[in-house]
């Protein structure tokens, strides 16, 4: 065996490297006879297994890739590894071996390996990068309106999108004793201003110290015009009215979801004045995000300006992206694909971040010729479980800014006219056309710790957290990692989540009608209430991993009776959340569950209930569950797509490269009202100035 396959096997007994890398690895060199091909290969497959989608021969400072590095090795070892791949001239091997395809424009021969002259490719992934790349880039197309249509639909966006003076009459109305600067700091802040230096600020002002409510505030619609301001929610819904592929992103509480209820109102009318109503289909990538877009697209259509009969049309119901496509038990493949397309004319995808490559390109591949796609989410989160960063490869074209045709469109659909000047010598790109970044946040405002810590984290600056923390946020508390604290923290998830045990201890009567509630309304109220708080991991194994902290809460809960497991692993109580997808069943990865004793069965017994995206309840018998794990505790990734009221974050005692900023960000904005931070602050302030880099070339690509 050659020096370089008898250090893949090495690595792959330690566990720095997957048996499945070292056995491809294994596979290449049969094939081929050539070792240096087949230690590439492992390589290879080891970075897809990390998330990468390619493995570049180049880094970004154009040095030669240190291959040791990429597969664990440092110091001595490191040095060895690469002084024995010194002579080895990579691009000259790829470009000569029979087991390596030479892309031809979109065409590759059907070989294991695809080098296309700067990045090594499993054929499969090059594929899907090419192909979801071409669709991306011709769905960017400028769509021709007439003026009519813009007239008309620059119309409707003013009534969609119409000034509201609630929040700002209710900021002047709770300070009381406001300079006359701060309070044009709130009008700015409220309305959007980008160019003041053409406003009456006198005039503005006597408005704003004579108005009694909100509607007095009105007379600012003339005196604060539309040309002077920016409501990037607006812009978003004009630039997918002249898209069929658009992408919404921004932080929580920027108003994607009602964005996107708004575009869709305006784009059913679009649709209904070419004489018809387009189906539309909304669906997120796990079943608790898919609930969570239920329920707030639910709440912003009941209030939309618009008729009833348009209300009606908009759909409130979403899915998970395998469902939509149609799962196949034991296959890969979905129902519906290119020779079988998907029946709907808008598709709204939203936790567009947690979206890898291969699901993309399937949810791409399967949408009918004519349809539109919708992609909302927020490029700061963590990237996907699976290779690829689709999400954030897509939206790095924001700094690209719009073309001059289209910042002058977007400005005649929305009134904006500063989007038109700032943009009018620029070339742009397609996708870059069809970005919009919402940078507002409504859910927290100036009071809030939970917002101003998750742009400190996002600045990647350690001055920014130590500011947040020095300015006694009520709503946000750090603790360092010492045997009391964490003892607290224990105690803490304790306290939390005795009310969902204690919901779920009796099924109660209603006290009008004397009805007592079913089974299934139990579950439901059980399921909301442990939906509440939630504990969350950076780590799996350890005493601040999941499996330590699940263990210890467990234990915690049967020392003061909460719950009574008699040793067993199924115990009225338990929560549950799946780790692989079940199509049979209807249950997939990310699905929480909570196991209760069914006493309305005539022999009582336990099952264990699921919320459905519909909403609806689903029980199954423990013995029946897929893949699972208990959930007093989860990872920080598997709580991507939900929001809880109480959030609580461990992260381990000393740093570990797995903290990163997009973890630490995707951790505090899990939090609606509180967060408790269990960390060392040195560990935190390092954590965010690492930030997670996933090799593809699709943002290449993507620039044609």
């Amino acid at each position: 065996m050659s020096v370089l396959m008898t250090t893949l096997k090495r690595l792959a007994t330690k566990g720095s490297l997957r048996q499945l890398d070292y056995q491809f690895a294994r596979f290449i060199e049969a094939k081929s006879q050539h070792p240096e091909l087949a230690f590439i290969t492992g390589v290879l497959s080891s970075e897809l297994g990390k998330g990468h989608i390619c493995l570049p021969l180049k880094d970004v400072q154009g040095q030669a890739v240190d291959l040791a590095t990429k597969v664990g090795l440092y110091g001595e070892a490191a040095l060895e590894l690469n002084q024995s791949l010194l002579a080895v001239d990579w691009a000259a091997l790829l470009q000569q071996s029979p087991w390596v395809s030479k892309p031809k424009e979109h065409e590759a021969d059907p070989l294991p390996l695809v080098f296309d002259g700067e990045r090594l490719y499993l054929h499969r992934y090059w594929h899907y990068e090419v192909t979801l790349a071409e669709k991306l880039t011709g769905f960017g197309a400028a769509m021709i309106l007439k003026p009519t249509e813009v007239q008309k639909l620059s119309q409707l966006l003013d009534h969609l999108f119409a000034r509201s003076y609630h929040f700002l009459f209710s900021a002047l109305s709770h300070s009381q004793s406001l300079t006359q600067v701060q309070r044009q700091q709130l009008v700015c802040d409220h309305l959007d201003v980008v160019d003041d230096s053409q406003l009456d600020w006198s005039s503005i002002d006597q408005v704003l110290l004579h108005a009694t409510r909100a509607e007095q505030l009105s007379s600012l619609d003339q005196l604060v015009p539309q040309a002077a301001c920016v409501n990037w929610q607006k812009v978003a819904a004009a630039i997918a009215l002249t898209k069929r592929f658009a992408v919404i992103s921004g932080g929580p509480g920027t108003g994607k979801t009602t964005t996107v209820t708004k575009l869709l109102a305006a784009l059913i009318e679009q649709a209904q004045q070419s004489g018809h109503t387009p189906t539309i289909k909304l669906v997120a990538p796990t079943g608790k995000a898919a609930a969570r877009l239920t329920e707030s697209i639910g709440k912003a259509v009941d209030q939309l300006p618009v008729s009833p009969e348009l209300k009606a049309a908009i759909p409130t119901e979403s899915s998970t992206l395998h469902r939509l496509l149609g799962a196949l038990p034991n296959s890969a493949e979905f129902r519906h694909n290119q020779a079988n397309p998907l029946h709907l004319d808008i598709l709204v995808v939203d936790e567009a971040s947690m979206v890898d490559l291969s699901m993309m390109y399937k949810v791409v591949e399967a949408l009918p010729k004519h349809a539109r796609l919708i992609l909302l989410g927020d490029k700061d989160q963590l990237a996907s479980v699976e290779a690829g960063a689709v999400l954030g490869d897509i939206c790095s074209f924001y700094h690209y800014g719009y073309s001059s045709a289209q910042g002058e469109l977007i400005a005649q659909l929305s009134g904006f006219t500063t989007l038109a000047n700032q943009h009018a010598n620029n070339k742009g790109s397609r996708v870059g056309d069809s970005l919009c970044m919402l940078q507002k946040s409504y859910r927290f405002d100036a009071r809030s710790g939970i917002g101003q810590l998750a742009k400190a984290v996002n600045s990647g600056s350690a001055y920014q957290l130590d500011a947040v923390w020095q300015r006694g946020f009520e709503d946000i508390e750090q603790f360092p990692l010492d045997m009391q604290n964490y003892n607290q923290l224990i105690q803490t998830m304790v306290a939390e989540y005795s009310h969902y045990l204690k919901r779920i201890a009796v099924r109660q009567t209603h006290s009008e009608s004397g009805v007592q509630e079913s089974m299934t309304q139990l579950a439901k109220a059980g399921l909301d209430a442990f939906a509440r708080c939630r504990l969350l991991c950076a780590m799996r194994e350890g005493d601040f991993g999941v499996s330590g902290l699940n263990h210890r809460i467990e234990r915690a809960l049967v020392a003061r009776k909460r719950i009574q497991t008699q040793d067993e692993l199924w115990y009225h109580g338990r929560p549950v959340m799946i780790s692989r997808n079940d199509h049979a069943l209807g249950l997939y990865n990310g699905d929480i569950g909570i196991c209760m004793l069914d006493d309305s069965l005539a022999e009582p017994r336990l099952k264990v209930f699921f919320e459905l995206p519909d909403g609806s309840v689903k029980s199954v018998l423990p013995s029946r569950v897929p893949e699972h794990q208990t959930a007093y505790a989860m990872t920080v990734h598997k709580s991507q797509g939900s929001e809880f009221e109480f959030t609580v974050i461990i992260l381990p005692k000393d740093f570990s490269p797995i903290l990163t900023r997009e973890l630490i960000y995707t951790g505090i904005t899990r939090a609606k009202k509180r967060l408790a931070l269990y960390a060392q602050p040195e560990v935190v302030k390092r954590g965010v100035k690492v930030m997670t880099e996933r090799a593809s070339g699709l943002m290449v690509r993507l620039k044609g």
